[in-house]
């Protein structure tokens, strides 16, 4: 499943966007009890990045899955980069993500064997590094779940996509034109944040305290905070990383809700 397109019932739904949770169980706990009561016509989603960094992705990562279950609402679980690279990881092995500290994958790993994330060194032992290099401590329905994951989300308040939008010939291109789709979720360039028009754009991915303050719409003063520029609105506010926190984004009301 690559997309999915919902723009029914526009007038009375509300679509409710939680950025990269990045293995921070407690915080998604604290963002879900602050949202309103979910209902039918409403539609939860996530832009991905549940692993990695924060020490308890396997408790994040079941947590999302379960919700389908759990909710009335429709609820919407995108693709991150960090998916991605463990997919990657899974069928052909890739050191170069595993091994980085900044990465977050060493914190993954020990939340799925159950060991603390003691060692601020963030390097693996000989024996880690074995379990993690192939992922085979994912379970098989797990490694399934990742691979459903759809690239992007469109209904009648946004587009929702994990990184960003491509650019061809001056001019941005509907995810559903956007190849390879991976792109999607690594994109990364301040030209997206700056010069995109067009439907509104939700995405996690970069950092909010990186992108222009100037150009933002909300709370330029804290630049740690939700980034809202003319047609892009980004919500990594960094949880998984010291001093960040979980941002939910309200639409079409623009209602803010956090962790911290």
């Amino acid at each position: 499943m690559n997309s999915h397109t919902d723009e029914s019932n526009a007038s009375e739904a509300r679509t409710f966007v939680i950025g990269d949770v990045h293995g921070e169980i407690g915080m998604l706990r604290t963002v879900m009890a602050r949202l309103p009561t979910l209902t039918e016509q409403d539609t939860l989603v996530f832009l991905g990045d549940y692993i990695d960094r924060g020490p308890k992705s396997k408790a994040v990562l079941d947590a999302v899955r379960r919700l389908p279950q759990e909710l009335k609402c429709r609820v919407v679980a995108l693709r991150g980069n960090h998916e991605d690279a463990w997919l990657r990881v899974i069928d052909n092995g890739w050191p170069e993500f595993l091994l980085p500290r900044g990465n977050g994958a060493l914190a993954t790993y020990r939340s799925w064997v159950g060991t603390e994330l003691s060692d601020k060194t963030g390097l693996p032992s000989a024996e880690e590094f074995a379990g993690m290099e192939r992922g085979g401590f994912f379970s098989a329905e797990q490694i399934a779940w990742m691979r459903e994951l759809p690239y992007w989300y469109e209904d009648a308040h946004g587009i929702y996509v994990h990184a960003g939008l491509l650019a061809r010939n001056g001019a941005y291109m509907h995810p559903k034109d956007c190849e390879p789709k991976a792109a999607l979720l690594w994109t990364r360039t301040r030209e997206f944040f700056t010069d995109y028009r067009g439907k509104h754009v939700v995405v996690g991915h970069t950092r909010t305290k990186t992108l222009p303050q100037e150009l933002s719409q909300f709370t330029p003063e804290d630049p740690t905070d939700m980034w809202a520029g003319p047609c892009v609105t980004a919500i990594d506010t960094g949880a998984g990383s010291e001093g960040g926190f979980l941002t939910a984004l309200e639409l079409p009301a623009m209602r803010v809700y956090e962790s911290r």
